[in-house]
């Protein structure tokens, strides 16, 4: 009969291991809501505090930052104090970051975008008009108005990137430590599972960050504080600032909430048949094609020659960078993460200034078919790992070929662009649909409003019935107006009759001109091609994960993710949405300009320009990929020629049960993958 005492503290155990479990999904789906909030986001806080795209990226690098400020010490110390307190006050700094980074729009006052004078009721005026002075091109960057004065919002920013480096430092704790805690005290065998039950479970965050920004870019920046029937701007309007503050308030909310069931988990818990006495691998077999048989043919680590914890850490970390395969695997996963971060940060931007869609309409296509796509490609990819029991190098074949479709299908996206926006006086002139011209022949000043006297760095787009773009009302040449506000109507303007239409026809409405048909249906074949593009990646990730694992000694795997992650996170995360945002500046056509003449966020850009750049820059981050594939598959197959039996070389050693490779790669996984700002 069982001891009554002993079947209690079983049931303790497995209770306090579940309700750990639980919380820390919960954290899990929070932190990634954060993260995902911040990259759908990006574009509105580029715009709400007039900021370029490099400075954006530079914001949301800011989490990287932070990361990296505590991760030795978390990694380092954490494991010998109380975990789940540790994981608790990480969440909290997590939320708090969450929320410091929305409070900036409680202290700047309302926000105000350019725009010419619209009349409240059904009164009319005239947008070109005699009467105010010329303010010229070449005149407004040399002069200041009288009243100018720096407004008091235009570092703000700043606080927006410290909110998000604390956010980074809160969220350090909770993989390292939780998936170590998981591990410590799961039943032998259980923690695989239970580690990727967490992972899927955790994609539900992405998903509801996106669509939490769908929803958020869809509101008013103002809302509750402001007469909406007097905003003249729609939400795919290049002015048009979404209530971005609120989806950090809300995933703030819910971080800190995730903080408080650590509180009062215990420090541990009781091992559930697990042997402690594995430090070293047995021979399990020789086979060539099973992967509980394949051996790893490197020389194991010798004892460190210096006394001293720094000594040994310099000469394993020495011994690490020897290893061609890691380094190789190192340098291909740094180009293929910076590749996916740069993409990422800017797809929705993309989508906006190529196809004309909204921010909103943007994340929520994200949210609900990007995500889900990669979830399956990630899936499929590690089922057949398993089912046909890859080895190393049929692994790195299979990353090899999902790869070189996945930069095909990117490639595909050169042929599905859009032209320029008709915009007169900018991209085209005034004659309408000559576009011969050089650009530097095309003025915003013609015969046909040069007696307005028009601020040519205004930037309040009208459509005319000719279907081109004109920067202003008042470059429009538009005497008259019918209506009021969103609705408002110009009429009798001189730059519209100009072209040769008939009098009934010389108006314009608010907002930029809709995109083509033809347009409209690249758009389509864009989003089909993206969405085999993520599978194809995704499918692809799986066996990559594994490399990283089986190319290293098992004494080096946990240096061997350490060095991996600073790598990508240092040199990816950090630095790859800085050098995308830059190059993207440099297509900009059309700067924001205040009142001091001082430039801000971009309103057009040169849509074949940025579609070059864009693209041009992810497929130079993939490409030497493959060249690397195939540079790593050559080193495996001359390792294996000149490897040995283990039981010929005592030097030689093998892969561990395949039970924990596969808790290593999940680790792995963890580490790089849900720890990571770009779920995508």
């Amino acid at each position: 009969m069982a001891d009554p005492s002993a079947v209690k503290k079983k049931t303790a155990c497995c209770s306090v291991l579940k309700e750990f479990m639980v919380a820390l999904t919960f954290a899990y789906i929070c932190k990634a809501l954060s993260g995902t909030v911040m990259k759908s986001s990006i574009t509105q806080i580029e715009r709400r505090f007039d900021t370029t795209s490099s400075v954006a990226g530079l914001i949301d690098g800011s989490f990287e930052i932070g990361n990296l400020l505590v991760i030795a010490f978390v990694s380092h110390f954490g494991a010998k104090l109380h975990r789940p307190k540790i994981i608790s006050i990480g969440c909290f700094i997590m939320g708090l970051g969450s929320v410091l980074t929305a409070l900036p729009h409680f202290f700047m006052g309302f926000y105000r975008y350019n725009k010419d004078a619209v009349p409240s009721d059904n009164s009319s005026f005239s947008a070109c008009t005699t009467e105010l002075p010329s303010t010229s091109n070449d005149s407004l960057p040399t002069r200041l108005h009288s009243d100018c004065r720096r407004e008091s919002q235009s570092n703000m920013w700043i606080y927006v990137l410290m909110g998000n480096l604390i956010r980074g430092i809160g969220e350090t704790p909770v993989t390292p430590l939780g998936i170590s805690y998981i591990d410590d005290f799961s039943k032998e065998g259980n923690s695989t599972l239970s580690i990727a039950i967490l992972h899927t479970v955790a994609m539900i965050g992405p998903i509801i960050g996106f669509l939490l920004g769908s929803m958020c870019a869809q509101i008013y920046v103002d809302i509750g504080f402001v007469d909406l029937n007097k905003i003249t701007i729609t939400p795919k309007d290049s002015r048009w600032v979404g209530a971005w503050w609120l989806g950090f308030l809300i995933a703030g909310f819910f971080s800190i909430l995730a903080s408080i069931p650590f509180c009062f988990l215990p420090k541990s818990a009781k091992k559930k048949g697990r042997q402690e006495s594995n430090t070293s691998a047995s021979p399990i077999g020789t086979g060539s094609n099973g992967e509980e048989n394949q051996t790893l043919n490197v020389k194991s680590q010798p004892p460190a020659k210096g006394k001293g914890h720094l000594t040994g850490f310099f000469y394993s970390l020495k011994h690490l960078l020897s290893n061609e395969l890691y380094l190789i695997y190192l340098i291909l996963s740094l180009l293929q993460f910076s590749s996916i971060v740069g993409a990422v940060t800017y797809l929705s931007k993309y989508l906006e200034q190529q196809y004309g869609q909204s921010s909103s309409k943007a994340n929520f296509l994200i949210g609900v078919i990007a995500l889900p796509t990669i979830s399956c490609g990630i899936f499929l990819g590690g089922f057949i790992v398993k089912k046909y029991k890859l080895n190393m190098e049929n692994m790195a074949k299979m990353a090899f070929l999902w790869n070189v479709l996945s930069i095909l299908t990117t490639i595909s996206h050169f042929f599905l662009g859009c032209e320029n926006k008709m915009v007169a006086g900018l991209t085209v002139p005034y004659g309408g649909n000559d576009r011969a011209e050089l650009p530097q022949d095309i003025l915003p000043i013609s015969l046909c409003n040069n007696d307005c006297n028009c601020d040519v760095n205004h930037w309040d787009p009208v459509c005319a019935n000719n279907s081109i773009t004109y920067m202003s009302p008042c470059l429009a040449g538009c005497k008259s107006t019918v209506g009021y506000g969103k609705n408002v109507v110009f009429h009798n303007c001189s730059c519209v009759a100009g072209i040769g239409f008939h009098p009934a026809n010389f108006s314009a409405h608010l907002g930029e001109c809709s995109r083509t048909q033809h347009c409209s249906r690249n758009f389509i074949y864009f989003m089909v091609m993206q969405v085999l593009n993520s599978f194809f990646f995704a499918m692809g990730s799986s066996p990559s994960f594994m490399l990283a694992f089986k190319n290293v000694e098992p004494k080096l795997k946990s240096l061997a993710v350490g060095v991996h992650m600073l790598v990508q996170r240092s040199l990816g995360g950090m630095l790859a949405p800085i050098y995308f945002g830059a190059l993207i500046d440099k297509t900009c056509l059309k700067w924001s300009v205040n009142t001091c003449g001082e430039s801000g966020a971009c309103r057009i850009y040169d849509s074949a320009s940025y579609r070059t750049i864009y693209l041009s820059l992810i497929v130079s981050l993939k490409l030497p990929s493959i060249f690397l594939y195939i540079l790593l598959i050559h080193a495996m197959r001359r390792r294996m020629k000149k490897g040995v039996r283990p039981s010929e070389n005592k030097e030689e050693v093998v892969l561990e049960p395949i039970q924990d490779n596969i808790k290593n790669n999940q680790q792995f996984f963890a580490y790089n993958d849900a720890n990571s700002e770009t779920g995508i």
